[in-house]
């Protein structure tokens, strides 16, 4: 496993599958999260997701620099990056231009898929709702869809995950090529 990608609505169980994955390759795991405890409610998620990992599992917290933080994490451990949603939106609200986020996003990206023991990031899905009614929304949504994109390439493995349960997303080149067409397998 070098990087896998989880996506999916709000509570469909993505971070829950990305401790399980991370649990199952037995090494040491640090979980890189992206969320700020700005209000009584956001640091209540936090707590929980914090119970739902091993307490063994070493926990750093970055809202900004992602690619800096997976820089520092050890050679020989898994890292799990949750999540992508906050981190964006944490970087627009420094009012950083797309194109920024963007970039920082390749660069985060091709840092964890070149993690020898693995890396798992979490995202949420959220271009199949509802177009947001205001600018910051839409850019909101276009933005992370972006991010999304560019780790999706930068993946090895990538799925949507819907009521707990894995769909695996398929490369481009998985089920089109020039000289074969369309494949169905």
């Amino acid at each position: 496993m070098a990087l896998v990608l989880l996506t999916g609505g709000a509570r469909s169980g993505k971070s829950r599958l990305a401790v399980e994955l991370a649990a199952a390759r037995r090494r040491p795991v640090v979980v890189v999260v992206t969320a700020e405890a700005a209000d009584d409610e956001m640091a209540e998620r936090i707590r929980r997701h914090q119970r739902e990992r091993p307490p063994q599992w070493t926990t750093v917290e970055e809202t900004l620099d992602l690619e800096g933080a997976l820089a520092r994490v050890p050679a020989d451990s898994v890292v799990l990056v949750d999540c992508l949603s906050l981190w964006v939106a944490n970087l627009l609200t420094r009012e950083l231009p797309d194109e920024e986020v963007e970039t920082r996003a390749r660069s985060a990206a091709a840092r964890a898929a070149a993690r020898a023991a693995g890396a798992i990031a979490v995202t949420n899905e959220v271009g199949s709702g509802v177009v947001p009614a205001n600018p910051l929304g839409r850019r909101y949504r276009d933005v992370l869809g972006r991010v999304n994109a560019i780790w999706a390439r930068a993946a090895d493995q990538a799925a949507l995950v819907v009521a707990g349960r894995l769909l695996p997303l398929s490369a481009p080149e998985q089920v089109w090529s020039e000289d074969r067409g369309w494949t169905t397998s």
